[in-house]
């Protein structure tokens, strides 16, 4: 699996509103964050928690995999280790 860094998967959140057509604030709205907030997560500059990543995955119609998913965690050396969730 490739690195893929937080700001390589703004675009995703990004494209997903804009394709149901909310704004930054009707979306910051729909999940209880503001519009910052949501400003931030399409940067890359904000990881959202498991709760928020859930409810804008749900209010998107998307999979929290789509929106976030392939994100590397960062270790002590401050460079990116790919992360695999499953069996």
């Amino acid at each position: 699996m490739g690195r893929t860094s937080a700001k390589g998967r703004r675009n995703a959140v990004r494209a997903a509103r804009t394709a149901t057509g909310l704004t930054q604030a009707e979306l910051a709205g729909a999940v209880g964050v503001t519009r910052q907030t949501v400003v931030a997560v399409e940067a890359g500059d904000y990881a959202p928690s498991v709760y928020l990543a859930l409810a804008i995955a749900a209010r998107l119609g998307r999979t929290v995999e789509q929106l976030f998913g392939e994100q590397p965690v960062a270790d002590r050396s401050g460079q990116g280790a790919d992360v695999e969730v499953g069996p």
